[in-house]
């Protein structure tokens, strides 16, 4: 562009300084938000790719596939001696495991111990996970069983300044042990599921006697895959192997009932395990097409404006061919002025992301920054596409006027009726696309505050889970002495105890449950133990029969002979999967387990422990009055939350301080289930609220340019007898017809899309009509408020002014 062209945009820009601000602001805000949402989406993308060779490495997934069982699917998780066995088939297969996770073990420290994220490892374990060392040998961190390697954080933690490497360590994983700091690796950025501040080696002995168990859930089993077309090969192997060598464990269908297969590290985050639906990758897709319409309706926001303005430059343009500029010249000069103008669009975006990203991130939990080594190269583009989809039909179609017919004009050219379709059809994109993003979050909205106020069949607050009860450093004397001197607190109202809790806290255990005169094996059921006064705790209520408890010796596993009838309970699924088509025709029943028969003596609500995506499984209670294998605690109280913790944690700390205390309330845990969905549902009500902005601007817009070129009209009608009223009927009416249209798009779209969403909660809202049309009215009052302050004041104008108005 020559200086003749920048004086001319500069001169169009200052001279129509509203119109520009309009134009320029409204693509500039949907580029910061393409910009965040990108930047979020990248996010989610790249766990574990920061690893080295992280495209060679694979995790072992065992498949399961239990007719009737709710515990189908695939699970990162294998039997502990999984390795060993593929060794012995592959030679030279470079592979590892991986034990243990989040507040696993704890770090001994001045008589005190603090929870920490603690796993066990092979020796080779740095050769398949490559994490970056920042002090100490590679090759010889994990050769000894006594070696750790902790992280930069964990280390500074415990040495200051002082050199780490060498230093004893007291730690616990299954007990409390000694060990020498052999490497310290920086820290994990929080694009990882493998997160650790300490790793030592597994016990050359198995640690349990279910290692070798097919059945088992044991370690996560990583191996190495130089070619991919070696993989159908390799899991081929590992087929014929679960053939032979899991029918002891599995029985005769073994193969049928698992299946082993490898999964590419970096795709671990965005696959759910087990029947869970893809929340996280659904929501992943979903703001990343946020941010692409949001862009889009920017951009067809830009295209409308920057149309509807480019012929008020007809005049210039016939005295510019009139001096002998020829029509490429003139296309190449409207061309370039429509880059420049978004290449500023998209700096002030880039401004404007920079400044939101603070806020997005506390209010999605993120801790995103711009990587302007890739942003500025990818706006660079952005904005030379932009301008030439908004400078192209400008361009082409002022260039051919012919500038005798323009200079004798009046006014200048408006493009016919062609224009103003395009023009309405654009307006009818953008709406609908705003109007979509409006039903969205509508529905997002009504969903969240369902999943958080719907009946779980247990009462939420007023809850306590203490997670570490089932510590295996404590013995049942400290576990029973803690539960009289809890129950002893101001505010306690009962303690309960069982191996599962709400927030999904526990063990995870099935059976097969025959119904009465089955012949064949009865549907799996999950198995929840209970202890005491659990069903008290956590304020369940029988709605059949009665609940289980000390005083009937049939009810207590551990005093049961050998031969007698165990009593059950079972929940509402559990009733009707077990053929029961009312709660109180279960009750009585005999039924058959696996090993044993029961007899149900009650039915209860389901409990609803675990996430909402994931269909409840049905579950019947055992009850064991000594006490259950892995329990928790669970405490119900009234009062100030924060005073009970504070006694609960008191009292555990006087009777087994050198174990980590980790508790917290049921509204907690359970809320970190809903984590990923909020943060999306806030993320997507922000991409909403600035579509509909854009949409406004836009039409805002649209409604001055068209007012003012109807300025002559206006003063006519109103001469020949219009009133106000008439005016703004005929200028509002104008802009409610593409907005109407609109409705045409975002329905269908809205539809389809939020169908998608709601189908990955098993308990989910129903999609109203109320939600289409509630946004619909909310978008079609936006549209008439943002038009009728220009109707009002064109209405207003006197005809004599309107008449000599050019």
């Amino acid at each position: 562009m020559n200086r003749f062209g920048l004086l001319s945009l500069y001169r169009s820009l200052t001279r129509h300084k509203l119109y520009a601000a309009l134009n320029i602001g409204g693509l500039a805000i949907g580029i910061a938000v393409f910009i965040v949402l990108g930047l979020y989406v990248r996010f989610e993308t790249s766990f574990e790719k920061w690893l080295p060779n992280h495209e060679e490495t694979y995790l072992i997934q065992a498949e399961w596939n239990i007719p009737d069982s709710p515990f189908n699917g695939a699970f990162d998780s294998t039997m502990g001696g999984l390795l060993e066995e593929l060794r012995a088939e592959h030679p030279g297969l470079v592979g590892t495991r991986l034990r243990g996770g989040v507040d696993r073990g704890s770090i001994l420290r001045g008589g005190s111990s603090t929870l920490t994220d603690f796993v066990q490892v092979d020796p080779a374990f740095l050769d398949v996970i490559e994490l970056p060392l920042v002090a100490g040998d590679r090759d010889s961190a994990l050769a000894r069983p006594n070696s750790a390697i902790i992280s930069e954080t964990l280390a500074r933690s415990l040495f200051q300044d002082r050199d780490p490497i060498g230093r004893m360590i007291t730690a616990t994983y299954d007990e409390p042990q000694n060990y020498r700091v052999t490497a310290v690796f920086r820290d994990m950025p929080d694009a990882t599921e493998i997160n650790f501040d300490i790793a030592t080696p597994l016990p050359k002995n198995p640690p349990n006697e279910v290692w070798y168990n097919w059945g088992s859930s044991q370690v996560q089993t990583f191996v190495r895959m130089e070619d991919p077309r070696d993989i159908p090969v390799f899991e081929d192997s590992m087929a014929q192997l679960v053939k032979r060598s899991a029918i002891d464990d599995l029985g005769s269908d073994a193969a049928d009932v698992m299946s082993l297969r490898l999964q590419p590290l970096a795709e671990g985050h965005l696959t759910p395990e087990g029947q869970a639906t893809a929340s996280l990758r659904l929501t992943v897709v979903t703001l990343g097409i946020v941010g692409v319409l949001t862009l889009l309706i920017a951009m067809v926001n830009y295209v409308n404006l920057a149309t509807a303005r480019s012929v008020l430059r007809a005049r210039e343009i016939a005295i510019r061919k009139v001096s002998g500029a020829t029509r490429g010249a003139i296309i190449a000069q409207l061309l370039a002025e429509a880059v420049l103008n978004a290449a500023l669009a998209c700096l002030v975006g880039l401004i404007l992301a920079e400044i939101a990203l603070p806020l997005v991130n506390a209010a999605g939990g993120l801790s995103l920054a711009i990587p302007y080594a890739l942003v500025i190269p990818a706006l660079i583009m952005l904005a030379v596409i932009i301008g030439l989809a908004a400078g192209s039909y400008p361009a082409l179609a002022i260039s051919v006027y012919r500038p005798a017919a323009v200079l004798a004009s009046s006014r200048a050219p408006g493009g016919g009726k062609s224009a103003t379709r395009v023009r309405e059809a654009l307006v009818a994109l953008q709406f609908g696309l705003a109007t979509a993003f409006l039903i969205g979050t509508l529905v997002l909205a009504a969903q969240m505050q369902h999943v958080r106020n719907s009946d779980l069949g247990f009462e939420r607050d007023g809850l306590l889970v203490v997670n570490s009860f089932d510590a295996a450093a404590l013995s049942r004397s400290q576990r029973v002495a803690m539960i009289e001197r809890w129950k002893a607190l101001p505010g306690v109202r009962s303690v309960g105890i069982a191996d599962s809790a709400p927030g999904g806290t526990g063990t995870v255990n099935f059976s097969t449950v025959s119904p009465p005169g089955a012949t064949g094996p009865g549907p799996s059921l999950r198995r929840i133990s209970t202890g005491p006064d659990f069903f008290e705790a956590i304020g369940a209520k029988p709605i059949a029969g009665r609940l289980l408890g000390d005083e009937f010796r049939l009810d207590d596993v551990s005093r049961r002979e050998s031969g007698q009838i165990a009593n059950i309970l079972v929940d509402r699924s559990g009733s009707r999967a077990l053929g029961f088509s009312d709660p109180q025709e279960a009750v009585g029943q005999v039924v058959r387990g696996a090993n044993d028969d029961y007899e149900i003596v009650g039915v209860v609500e389901d409990l609803r422990f675990f996430t909402p995506r994931e269909p409840h499984a049905a579950t019947y209670f055992q009850y064991n009055g000594d006490m259950p294998a892995f329990p928790v605690a669970n405490i119900r109280f009234n009062g100030n939350p924060r005073e009970i913790a504070s006694a609960v944690h008191s009292v555990w700390n006087e009777a087994a301080d050198n174990v980590p205390f980790d508790a917290g309330g049921a509204s907690m845990r359970l809320a970190e289930f809903y984590e990923d969905d909020e943060r999306a549902a806030r993320l997507f009500a922000i991409g909403a609220g600035l579509a509909v902005l854009i949409g406004m601007v836009g039409l805002w817009g649209l409604a001055s340019f068209n007012t003012a070129r109807r300025v002559k009209e206006i003063g006519i009608r109103k001469s020949l007898g219009a009133s106000a009223t008439d005016i703004v009927k005929l200028l509002v009416g104008q802009f409610m017809r593409p907005v109407l249209i609109a409705n045409l798009i975002a329905w269908p779209l809205a539809y389809f899309a939020m169908r998608t969403w709601l189908a990955g909660f098993d308990d989910r809202i129903a999609l109203s009509p109320l939600f289409f049309i509630g946004a619909s009215l909310v978008a079609i009052a936006i549209a008439v408020l943002t038009v009728l302050g220009q109707s009002l004041r064109a209405s207003r104008t006197a005809p004599a002014w309107a008449l000599r108005h050019d």
